[in-house]
């Protein structure tokens, strides 16, 4: 399976820590956001990422490389100054993901969660790792029955930022920049998306106050 990192965006609620430093090379336990999630897809056992760049993008590509060190093949989705949101970094990425199923993790999370079994066939249009909700997010973004999301009922949890998605979910999509989000609804309204719960460490890395906090909270532990 093929995997992509969304990795494009500016950052706003991280500055001034973004003004000059990418959110994905923020240091995270001593080191660069990005490296724990291409470590993990490598042991995984994921071979080709794209990684999708905007702001300060080319500070990633010269950190990441070709992905060798990780014993990755990199290749990377150039969108310009203006980034294309997450439904349009991976539509504009499509062409590298291929016609099976692929795995897009959020450049801005943190999460001990290991991606192998994500790696298996999967029913559906998507399938998502659910979370438990954090206190900025505490109304959750979809509802998980029987392994089943939804978006009305069953138990709120928050989406993860890591899930498996088939080229399909993207079909009749508007084109340039677009949220991911509303194809996730209408998909799980159709039935069409499965999920898992993850209880374990997980930080959606979206201000100072966060970073530090998962810093604090890594520090020695790893």
């Amino acid at each position: 399976m093929r995997a992509m990192i969304l990795a494009a965006g500016r950052g706003e609620r991280m500055r001034p820590l973004t003004d000059h430093t990418p959110k994905p090379l923020l240091p995270v336990a001593g080191r660069p956001l990005i490296d724990w999630h291409l470590q993990r897809l490598a042991d995984a056992g994921v071979s080709e990422v794209v990684i999708n760049l905007a702001w300060l993008g080319e500070q990633i590509a010269e950190h990441v490389g070709d992905g060798s060190r990780w014993g990755l093949r990199v290749r990377y989705s150039r969108e310009g100054d203006a980034a294309l949101e997450t439904g349009g970094g991976i539509a504009r990425a499509l062409p590298w993901l291929g016609n099976a199923p692929f795995l897009v993790v959020n450049g801005d999370v943190w999460c001990d969660y290991d991606p192998a079994p994500l790696l298996q066939p999967m029913d559906g249009l998507a399938h998502l790792v659910l979370v438990p909700n954090p206190a900025h997010n505490p109304e959750g973004d979809f509802g998980l029955v029987r392994g089943r999301v939804v978006t009305g009922g069953g138990e709120r949890l928050t989406f993860s930022g890591i899930g498996v998605y088939a080229p399909a979910l993207f079909d009749g999509h508007p084109g340039g920049a677009f949220r991911l989000a509303p194809l996730l609804r209408e998909a799980a309204e159709q039935g069409r998306v499965s999920g898992t719960r993850h209880d374990g460490l997980w930080c959606d890395v979206g201000t100072p106050e966060r970073l530090e906090a998962l810093n604090a909270r890594l520090s020695g532990s790893i």
